[in-house]
């Protein structure tokens, strides 16, 4: 690893707000840092701080041993890095930059295949919290590449390294945002039931979230039965939630609230329920979005 007293350059190639984040936090801990961006002018406020403005990608890439690419996706960075592609050669290619799993690995072949080490990054913060311990940063990829930078990466944040496949880090991520919207989205639906009554949404919010919080403790269960893979005598039965999907469904229609929200997971339950007890855990759903039954 990086010792403290020994800054190892870095690069940060897409200075829009994460980026720009990205950049100051190493700055702000005494690593020489070089910046490049489209728009040049995204570069001045870094540039007072002390960084090096490259004046082109292939410059920026040549000058840190380690390299982030900070842009929209996995083909916006291909395509900046594909003209630098040689000077990516024994340097370590760190992409802050989402896409599909998939696509992600492809960049990283396509990123080995120049000689380079490649990690990526999922960043599950707002840019004003890197540099801080609010800020969760997962890494996958290179396990080399994260044993040598790990100690300097973790000014970002909170840092975790979850596996040497590429893509995990971003699995990590979707998984995490998938979690969070079924639970934003479940709320604001929740609160266009409650407005046809003319309940304000402050007021719903106030037994909201204590009945969210009750709901987290109940994830450990359904976790081990989804490892396990044993669905019977489970913590919530298929039975009861297909009535109580039902009757969101019914409620929604009779208030004129559209349904769609529910209306995927009610077909799951009921999939299900095609192989699976009425008794038997609703963690079950589980095999239906694998494709297992």
């Amino acid at each position: 690893m990086t010792k403290d007293n020994d800054k190892a350059p870095v690069s940060v190639i897409g200075l829009g707000r994460l980026g720009a984040a990205l950049a100051a936090a190493f700055l702000a801990n005494g690593h020489p840092t070089t910046v490049w961006n489209r728009t040049p002018a995204k570069a001045a406020p870094l540039a007072a701080k002390g960084a090096t403005v490259a004046g082109s990608v292939a410059e920026a890439v040549a000058a840190s041993p380690l390299v982030l690419i900070v842009v929209l996706d996995h083909a916006a960075a291909r395509a900046l890095l594909e003209p630098a592609a040689d000077d990516l050669r024994g340097r370590t290619l760190l992409n802050v930059s989402s896409s599909a799993p998939d696509d992600i690995r492809a960049l990283a072949r396509w990123a080995t295949g120049h000689g380079a080490d490649y990690l990526d990054a999922a960043v599950m913060a707002v840019p004003q919290a890197i540099g801080t311990p609010d800020a969760q940063v997962l890494f996958s990829g290179s396990t080399t590449a994260f044993e040598r930078y790990g100690e300097q990466l973790g000014i970002l944040g909170s840092t975790r390294y979850l596996a040497d496949d590429p893509g995990v880090a971003e699995l990590y991520s979707l998984g995490l945002l998938s979690a969070a919207y079924g639970t934003l989205f479940g709320f604001v639906h929740g609160t266009a039931l409650l407005d046809s009554a003319q309940v304000k949404p402050t007021e719903f919010l106030g037994l909201a979230v204590p009945w969210l919080n009750g709901m987290l403790a109940f994830l450990p269960a359904l976790a081990g039965e989804i490892e396990r893979g044993d669905y019977t005598g489970g913590e919530s039965s298929l039975e009861i939630n297909l009535q109580a999907l039902e009757w969101i469904e019914a409620a929604s229609r009779g208030a004129g609230v559209d349904p769609g929200f529910i209306l995927p997971t009610l077909d799951l339950v009921r999939q299900r329920l095609t192989v699976a007890k009425p008794t038997d855990s609703v963690a079950g759903v589980f095999e239906v979005m694998r494709g297992n039954s």
